[in-house]
């Protein structure tokens, strides 16, 4: 068991703080969706905005466990990874697009389903692309 916890800690650990990061856009889409007259997708940018942000630093910090050397090398992994998110947020857009206005689906629920899919895509990108220089 300790073995296998070793093997997959970053995995682990990715799972812990990408809920808190999923828990942050969650609450802050829900409550700009339902609680103000918000569009849908401005709530979902800022609750991104803010999700990522934390992201980022849990991910370089404890995650991944990176240590840039110089100005650089942090630049380049934090516009890598603000790049990579990018990517996955047009997946989000483009999901709760089709599942709230085509399919007409509970923005929480497809919000939901649309987060599992995007966390995914984010585990893996960060894992591969961005946080190569791992402990």
């Amino acid at each position: 068991m300790v073995q296998w916890i070793k093997t997959h800690q970053s995995l682990i650990e990715y799972a812990v703080w990408g809920t808190c990061a999923f828990l942050i856009n969650l609450s802050v889409f829900t409550v700009l969706d339902v609680w103000t007259p918000m569009n849908y997708q401005i709530a979902n940018a800022i609750g991104w905005t803010l999700a990522t942000t934390f992201a980022f630093f849990t991910n370089k910090l404890w995650v991944f466990a990176t240590h840039a050397e110089t100005f650089r090398s942090l630049a380049r992994e934090m516009w890598s990874f603000y790049f990579f998110r990018a990517l996955t947020l047009v997946m989000d857009i483009v999901i709760l697009f089709i599942g709230i206005t085509l399919f007409k689906g509970n923005d929480i629920i497809v919000k939901l389903i649309d987060q599992c899919i995007t966390n995914i895509a984010n585990y893996f990108f960060s894992r591969w692309y961005i946080f190569k220089a791992v402990k």
